[in-house]
């Protein structure tokens, strides 16, 4: 019975027996192929890249915001959320005021600065009639160092009514203002220190909160992190200072560090860095990708991915020699898209298999199980 065969199929016996044939004086790693038989089956050849100042590996990154660019506002005191100021995402100045808070031990502190001050008043009126009567003769020395004692008492007390309403987020012209009007008043005015955009609102007017409740967060997006997750193996190849870009948004930055500790589920460490400028066009939590150059020792060589193949744990590349091809084991030391970026024995004048590299793989197997 006669059994028809694929016309690939044929190609493809009668290229390895061609090798048989005419690679009998070759060694294991060198075969014969025509350029025939690479017309035939589709072979092409690309001429190697210098890719040593380009090796580049590709990663998703997570946008973080670092601590010091974050501010919560809190309340200082318990009261309630009379009025907000500001919308959720809006961009505030230094200064500016965000929230008031109605509370009564804010009036209370405040009362409490009125007395104090009084008393500083009095007790520095009484000291200067006292200090005055004793170098007339007219009192003791002992009545003098008296009402000197009691200034001090008031005026450290004054000190501290003034240190508690700074607390509480009054600022030193309001309590001057406090204290020429006579008037306590139960509002406190958050404010901004810091110019950013409103990140987070925590509250609703009417809502009752206590000391230290967080009431909104104001952030600062000029300057934000990059989360990599990367192999521990890539890792060892990163400097500290190395510059990275953000795929496809022509963002820069640099690398901050490298996690001491692996992360024991995946063996993958945590890279930061720090980029600058994106405010507008990276957002906090966004994902994106990121390119990091991975630093090498000698020559590095950028291929096509299909120019590379697996052997076990080996990778070879096929390169175009006199009467056929070579297999030289390269390392892959990046990848990025449809490009390599490998290390191994080749010259700038090789040329290099990038497409029927699975024929030649097949052929260069045949020659090794023959020798």
């Amino acid at each position: 019975m006669k059994v028809n065969m694929p016309s690939s199929h044929m190609k493809k016996v009668s290229f390895i027996c061609a090798c048989f044939i005419s690679g009998s004086a070759l060694a294991a790693d060198k075969f014969a192929v025509s350029d025939a038989q690479m017309q035939a089956l589709g072979i092409t050849l690309t001429a190697v890249k210098d890719a040593k100042d380009d090796v580049r590996s590709r990663y998703p990154a997570e946008v973080v915001v670092p601590p010091k660019s974050e501010q919560v506002i809190s309340s200082p005191l318990e009261g309630l959320v009379a009025q907000l100021l500001v919308g959720e995402f809006q961009p505030v100045k230094r200064g500016e005021a965000l929230v008031r808070l109605s509370s009564p031990a804010m009036s209370q502190l405040q009362l409490q600065l009125l007395q104090a001050a009084s008393r500083a008043t009095l007790a520095r009126q009484s000291h200067t009639r006292e200090q005055s009567l004793f170098k007339e003769g007219i009192i003791p020395q002992r009545r003098a160092q008296e009402s000197e004692a009691v200034l001090k008492e008031a005026l450290a007390t004054l000190a501290q009514a003034r240190s508690e309403l700074t607390l509480a987020g009054l600022s030193n012209e309001a309590i001057e203002g406090v204290i020429r009007s006579g008037l306590p008043s139960d509002t406190i005015t958050l404010t901004a220190a810091q110019d950013g955009i409103v990140s987070r609102i925590s509250v609703r007017p009417g809502q009752r909160v206590d000391a230290a409740t967080a009431v909104l967060n104001v952030t600062q997006v000029d300057t934000l992190w990059l989360d990599v997750q990367i192999p521990a193996t890539t890792s060892l190849n990163i400097k500290t200072g190395s510059k990275i870009e953000v795929a496809g948004k022509q963002i820069f930055g640099q690398v901050l560090s490298l996690s001491p500790t692996i992360t024991a589920n995946n063996q993958f460490v945590i890279l930061r860095a720090e980029i600058d400028g994106a405010a507008g066009v990276l957002r906090p939590g966004e994902l994106v990708t990121v390119e990091i150059p991975i630093e090498t020792t000698g020559e590095s060589w950028s291929l096509p991915l299909t120019a590379v193949a697996r052997n076990k744990n080996d990778s070879v590349v096929f390169v175009r020699v006199d009467d056929g091809f070579e297999a030289r084991p390269v390392q892959v030391k990046a990848s990025a898209g449809q490009q390599v970026q490998v290390q191994g024995e080749i010259t700038p004048s090789d040329q290099v298999a990038v497409s029927g590299v699975i024929a030649l793989k097949g052929a260069w197997l045949e020659e090794e199980d023959g020798e």
